[in-house]
């Protein structure tokens, strides 16, 4: 049966998260409700990597077996109009034999949008982490190293999830000035940039949550190396949902 590969949209607010659970409304679970309308039979659709409840995406990617409609601009259209207005599929195309969303992956960027405003704009609370006083974000950016290359990273996973391996490589970690969502006037914006071949569950989060922490002296800097080595689950401030966002699905 053919394969589709969709590139999906989202504003993670109204959901509990990517992936399908009982009673509750999720982007997985609201795709395969419309692609099994629009097929007149049950759909189920494998994505990229499961989003938290909150966080968005510009492009997480799914792929599920389709017999269906074969105009894919079409579909990707109807889709679109059917799930909007927070959920739009950017991209459909017919995927190689064998592909899967998250198996076929190589790596992820995620990006974290935080402010140091004086005064925050409303605007940008639904999409950014309002940093507490007193973080220095070159102290911030200097920490980052100690987080980058092949490591364990059990520390920096949160509880309720069994991974095989906490083994995983981050490439980088940058920041860089602007946010993700902002009007054109917004000051004091910041993404915190990572790229990795794979994140463990909150690891993101938890790591900007340390980051900030210690580049604001909550913390000391010897609280980075502790757990590295504690084994998990993670102890410690957890950045909040609404300020990642899933950017880029990388694949060879």
């Amino acid at each position: 049966m053919p394969t589709l590969r969709a590139t999906i949209r989202y504003v993670g607010t109204p959901f509990a998260g990517w992936q399908v659970q009982p009673d509750r409304t999720t982007v997985q679970g609201e795709i395969q409700r419309v692609l099994s309308q629009i097929a007149n039979k049950p759909v189920r659709i494998y994505g990229a990597g499961r989003t938290d409840a909150g966080v968005h995406a510009f492009g997480q990617v799914c792929s599920f077996p389709w017999v269906g409609e074969q105009d894919l601009e079409k579909l990707r259209r109807s889709l679109t109009r059917m799930l909007g207005p927070y959920i739009q599929v950017t991209a459909l195309h017919s995927a190689p034999g064998g592909f899967h969303a998250g198996d076929s992956a190589k790596g992820k960027r995620y990006w974290f949008c935080v402010s140091n405003a004086e005064e925050p704009d409303p605007f940008n609370a639904a999409y950014c982490w309002q940093l507490p006083r007193g973080v220095n974000l070159d102290r911030l950016q200097s920490l980052t190293t100690q987080f980058t290359g092949t490591r364990d990273f059990a520390g920096f996973q949160s509880s309720g999830s069994e991974r095989e391996s906490t083994v995983r490589r981050l490439h980088s970690i940058e920041l860089h000035e602007g946010g993700i969502v902002a009007p054109f006037d917004a000051k004091g914006l910041f993404t915190i940039r990572f790229h990795g071949d794979g994140f463990l569950y909150k690891m993101v989060r938890n790591i900007t949550g340390t980051l900030v922490d210690v580049a604001r002296g909550a913390v000391p800097e010897t609280r980075i190396a502790e757990l590295f080595e504690s084994g998990g689950p993670y102890h410690g401030n957890t950045a909040p949902a609404h300020g990642l966002t899933l950017v880029e699905v990388l694949y060879a």
